[in-house]
């Protein structure tokens, strides 16, 4: 006997009764809608696998319609066509949503999230199969940067949301001030953000793949500033009146060293060997990550003599040890911030500009002819000193504890070079205590190759 065919009539005019009661959709094998005592009604699907009757609640009505509910039986039936039990597969995609659900909710909801994470996670100085990753300050030269410029802007965006544009109009306004060399770094830490968010599945795609420092950013312009003689001269004279004791020594040891200023900012006593003359800049104070011993000329350890000095006549003021750092902060216990030397150096060659508040009055103590000079002109200097000297090449790139490029080199060629580099050094020393010692009508004499 034939099944009646359910029509949305009898759907809608079915009636509550004392008990459940339920009516077969007719022309839909399995397919039945349920009428509950209350007068709720939705839509059931019996079927039977493997021997066994099953039956799955679906969604009631009248939010799913007749109609819907056949187009949805008839998926259910050829599921079972294909052996897969509508009941098991329902469950494993609850399960599914829900995990998917709970990955969602840990995943960074804003781009300021996303950057947090990424600095906490990715930027922070780590040691991963033998090799340093990371950064050495955790990221916080970059917060700052971001805070500044990136945050403010797309901080509150979902990651998910954000397009090019957003990036393009962040860098067009830090181009527009003057800091094209900013917009570069900043478009560098970006791509780096968005590709770490990728790889870790927090997003999907790149919003901003392909963007080049050299179309949307800015790039550095390559510095050749190096002192001459005679401004080294100048500047002899000049830094007593512009800086205190321990800013001129380390200007000195710069000089003398090649050294860059966060490494001699971060000197400790430990690594200084006044019987040796040697200094060891350990790796965690290196750009490359490796150790570095630097050989004292009379010169260089005589600047280290004085900062020791100025430890010891601190500390007996004021009734404490000495510090572990040759050039320690004055309101903390770690060593000064290599910025703010750079700071002091450059307040003090602002010309006829006004001091900036509470800076130094002293605008143009340290302007030299050749124009503004930084601490890091000062490894340059040295460097260039070097080579005027004799020093082959070579040589002046160990002293400065480079890394060689080429890779073929750099696993072939590993000569320490001490004794030349001692000797590099030593002529350097010697050099700048002539400039130093020498009048203004004194001319210095180059010297040949230095074997």
């Amino acid at each position: 006997m034939a099944t009646k065919r359910l029509t949305d009539t009898a759907v809608k005019q079915a009636k509550p009764q004392d008990k459940e009661y339920q009516l077969h959709a007719g022309d839909v094998p399995g397919l039945f809608l349920r009428v509950r005592p209350n007068g709720a009604k939705d839509w059931l699907y019996r079927y039977t696998i493997n021997g066994e009757r099953r039956k799955l609640a679906l969604k009631g009505y009248p939010e799913v319609s007749l109609a819907q509910a056949r187009i949805d039986a008839e998926k259910l039936r050829k599921q079972l066509a294909e052996g897969i039990d509508p009941q098991q597969d329902r469950k494993r995609r609850e399960i599914e949503e829900k995990a998917q659900k709970a990955i969602n909710e840990s995943l960074p909801q804003t781009v300021r999230e996303l950057f947090d994470q990424w600095q906490k996670i990715d930027l922070k100085p780590r040691i991963e199969n033998g090799k340093r990753k990371g950064r050495k300050d955790g990221g916080e030269e970059t917060r700052r940067k971001f805070e500044k410029d990136v945050l403010p802007e797309i901080g509150d965006i979902p990651p998910q949301a954000i397009r090019r544009a957003h990036v393009i109009q962040i860098l067009d306004k830090v181009k527009e001030r003057g800091a094209a060399r900013i917009a570069g770094i900043l478009l560098t830490d970006l791509r780096q953000m968005f590709a770490w968010a990728v790889e870790r599945e927090y997003l999907e795609t790149d919003p901003i793949a392909g963007m080049t420092r050299a179309k949307h950013g800015g790039m550095a312009n390559e510095r050749d500033r190096a002192l001459s003689e005679p401004e080294i001269k100048q500047l002899s004279k000049a830094l007593p009146k512009a800086l205190g004791e321990i800013q001129q020594r380390a200007i000195w040891i710069m000089l003398a060293t090649a050294c860059r200023i966060g490494e001699i900012a971060g000197a400790r006593w430990e690594h200084v060997d006044f019987e040796a003359a040697t200094w060891l800049i350990p790796a965690d104070n290196s750009k490359n990550g490796k150790p570095h011993t630097v050989s004292l000329s009379r010169f260089a350890l005589e600047q280290f003599k004085a900062l020791r000095g100025q430890a010891e006549h601190v500390a007996k003021e004021s009734g404490k040890e000495v510090s572990t750092w040759a050039m320690p902060a004055r309101h903390h216990n770690g060593c000064v911030c290599a910025k703010s030397l750079a700071k002091q150096v450059g307040d003090r060659q602002r010309g006829e500009s006004k001091p900036m508040s509470r800076r130094s009055p002293l605008t143009d103590a340290l302007v030299l002819p050749g124009g503004k000079w930084t601490p890091h002109d000062l490894r340059r200097t040295g460097a260039t000193l070097m080579a005027s000297l004799g020093v082959r090449p070579d040589v002046i790139e160990k002293c400065l504890n480079h890394t060689e490029q080429n890779k073929i080199q750099r696993i072939y060629q590993r000569a320490e070079l001490r004794p030349e580099m001692a000797e590099a050094w030593r002529l350097l020393g010697e050099r700048l205590e002539l400039l130093m010692s020498s009048g203004d009508n004194v001319v210095t004499l180059k010297r040949g190759k230095v074997a």
